[in-house]
């Protein structure tokens, strides 16, 4: 390829810095844009030249007219999009739009990431969740920027990326969530049904597509997609290790297809093996010994004194029954000690004098009831339900036993002093998940939502699938 000055948005990113190494090999200028919303300053490259901002601001930040631009810069979860709805439309419809009308203005080729979601379940796909219709919506764009005003373009369509720097928290890959897992001596965690078939591609020959694609490609239609073909439970057995089914989730597409023809006619053929990367990855990988199949739940309210939220953590544990959890919460009425938990993989542990006050006790009670429980057992995690009085009591858990903290947020009327003890809590714990986007907006604002959302979303990878579920059911049980 001649040498060439290059723009790579999201080129902090797992994918984007593996292009960025490349093409400073290849002798070429590079300019990163990237909001650091996923990406890393640790993921950076010598050589290039990195600047930090959102791509819907380009023309700010990239004075210079590149020859040559990757558009890698969007959201790019299908699950988490559900609960994220807002930033998928800031990210990718806004940002791609302002890169778009900057390639145009500068005369520039531009080579789009389009996600193979499009392509999923016979074309149904793209319409299955917020992410999916996003990247789908704006291939259209691409394309009809390329018919309106003769924009020299390619679209390319990734499968499944997995290789080094791969992430395993709210954003990160099954094949990173599987090894971190598996590191960690946990069970690997399915969604339901298990049987729905991804195909699988290292980031090394993704890279090698881009390069070929930004030098001869033309038009739509650049597959990018590796050998293996697995169903999400044939992959996890790869791992040897023990498989918890967790529930289906919106969005979840169960056929994958590809064609790669015009990708393979540029002279690009796959070279790595998923097979082949776990087997070594297990050779290698130091195992830490397994925790029990058990979760720690802080919950104000539960049966029979309950709401939704409850509701729908008793129809999560009845789509886990070989994972235990272990309820504390405020007995609230003298009569409630006597009540079990009416969900057979529930122990319910009721703390208080049997009086509505004992909600205001539950930070103090329930912290020694915790404590007593987590020395008889090794939880996956401590989960405060509705944040609230459970919070506290879940936070002294995870600093004590170094448990990873979930807690999720109610939409509900937040006083100030409210707001503040969260923001207190929230930048000591592992995962956070706002039930409603306007909850997430009386907490923090969207620009500092993106960053807070990374700071606290990091935890655990279980963590993130249970909440995901969670937040799934809770969504039928009261829609929003």
């Amino acid at each position: 390829m001649e040498k060439k000055l290059i723009l790579v948005t999201g080129g902090a990113g797992f994918i984007g810095s593996h292009l960025c190494e490349r093409l400073v090999k290849d002798g070429h200028r590079v300019i990163s844009l990237d909001n650091y919303f996923t990406g890393s300053r640790d993921n950076h490259v010598p050589g290039v030249d990195y600047r930090e901002g959102h791509t819907k601001d380009i023309e700010r930040h990239v004075p210079e007219s590149p020859a040559l631009i990757f558009h890698l810069g969007e959201y790019s979860r299908v699950e988490k999009s559900f609960e994220d709805a807002e930033l998928v439309w800031d990210l990718n419809q806004y940002g791609t739009f302002a890169v778009l009308e900057f390639a145009r203005r500068r005369n520039a080729k531009l080579v789009y990431a389009g996600s193979s979601t499009k392509f999923g379940d016979a074309g149904l796909g793209r319409d299955q969740s917020p992410y999916a219709w996003s990247k789908a919506s704006m291939t259209d764009l691409v394309n009809n920027y390329g018919t309106w005003f003769g924009l020299d373009y390619a679209i390319t369509y990734f499968y499944n990326v997995y290789g080094e720097r791969e992430r395993a928290d709210a954003f990160g890959t099954v094949v990173a969530i599987f090894k971190e897992q598996y590191q960690r001596g946990l069970p690997l965690s399915v969604v339901a049904p298990g049987t729905q078939k991804r195909i699988f591609t290292h980031v090394g020959d993704i890279v090698d597509a881009l390069a070929l694609v930004g030098e001869r490609g033309q038009g739509d239609g650049y597959g990018i997609g590796g050998e293996d073909e697995l169903s999400i439970r044939e992959l996890a057995e790869l791992f040897g290790r023990e498989v918890v089914m967790l529930p289906e989730r919106a969005g979840n597409r169960q056929v994958a297809s590809i064609d790669s023809l015009k990708t393979r006619a540029l002279g690009w053929a796959p070279q790595r093996s998923l097979v082949k990367d776990i087997q070594e990855f297990r050779v290698r990988a130091k195992t830490e010994a397994p925790p029990e199949k058990r979760i720690l739940v802080f919950t104000t309210t539960f049966h029979p004194v309950a709401g939704p939220a409850e509701e729908a953590l008793c129809e999560l544990m009845r789509q886990m029954p070989e994972v235990q959890f272990d309820i504390i919460t405020a007995a609230h009425a003298k009569d409630a000690f006597g009540i079990p938990c009416h969900v057979p993989n529930g122990s319910v542990h009721r703390v208080g004098f049997g009086t509505r006050f004992d909600k205001y006790l539950l930070p103090f009670l329930g912290r020694a009831k915790a404590f007593e429980l987590a020395a008889r057992h090794r939880y996956l995690f401590v989960w405060s339900v509705m944040a609230s009085y459970g919070a506290l009591p879940a936070l002294a858990v995870r600093r004590h036993k170094l448990v990873p903290l979930l807690i999720t947020l109610a939409d509900q009327s937040l006083s100030w002093y409210e707001r503040l003890f969260l923001r207190l809590v929230l930048s000591n714990t592992d995962q956070v998940y706002a039930s409603t986007t306007e909850q997430g907006k009386k907490l923090i604002p969207l620009t500092a939502r993106m960053r807070a959302k990374k700071s606290f979303g990091h935890g655990d990878a279980f963590a993130n699938q249970v909440r995901f579920a969670y937040s799934q059911i809770l969504a039928k049980i009261r829609p929003f």
